[in-house]
Formats: C-alpha cells, structure tokens, sequence
C-alpha cells in the first residue's frame, strides 16, 4: 500500500457551496473518489492511497493536469485506488469536482 499526497494551487475557487461528495467504488480498475470543502480558498489537495506502488510520478502528472483542467480551489480530495487507469483517475476527479459545484449542502 502506498500513501501519495500532492498539494496544488488553483486558479479561482470551486464553485458552488456543497461541503462534501463522494463518487466513485473501490474495485478493481476503479477508485473511490471523496472531496471536501475544506481548504484555502485557491489550494487544493490530493491523498492518494493505492495499492498499486510505484507510480507516483504517474499521480503527480495526472493530478496537475486535473488542477490546471478544473481549478478545483478550496478542496481536499482523498481518494481510495483500486489499481484504476489514469483515464478514470481524471474522470472520478472530475466527476467529484462538478458535483462540488451544485448548490446542495
């Protein structure tokens, strides 16, 4: 098992006012995704727990790209690796981050 953390700036806040969403299952091939409305207003943060070692330069390419895509300021993303691709490590990001956007506490 491995713990990865990166932390980011973003260009402007996430919008809307959610406090937390959570997407995604731990499976093979997936990740679950939890975001929360916690942090700085233009940081963001990712922990990363995998179980699939070794790819840390991987996760920090793709997380930086998420962040320069989506400007995800004000939240702390944990996320929870079942060995997932890149391509649905951005999607899973991207889906939590658009639910952080609703209006719903």
């Amino acid at each position: 098992m491995e713990d990865l953390a990166f932390r980011h700036q973003a260009r402007k806040p996430s919008g809307g006012s959610r406090k937390m969403a959570i997407i995604g299952v731990v499976a093979s091939g997936n990740l679950e995704v939890l975001a929360e409305r916690v942090l700085p207003a233009e940081e963001c943060r990712l922990e990363i727990k995998t179980a699939a070692e070794g790819f840390g330069a991987v996760w920090d390419a793709v997380t930086a790209d998420f962040v320069e895509r989506y400007s995800p300021g004000g939240i702390r993303f944990s996320v929870n690796d079942g060995g997932a691709r890149p391509d649905t490590v951005m999607l899973r990001l991207a889906q939590a981050a658009r639910l952080m956007e609703d209006n719903d506490q």
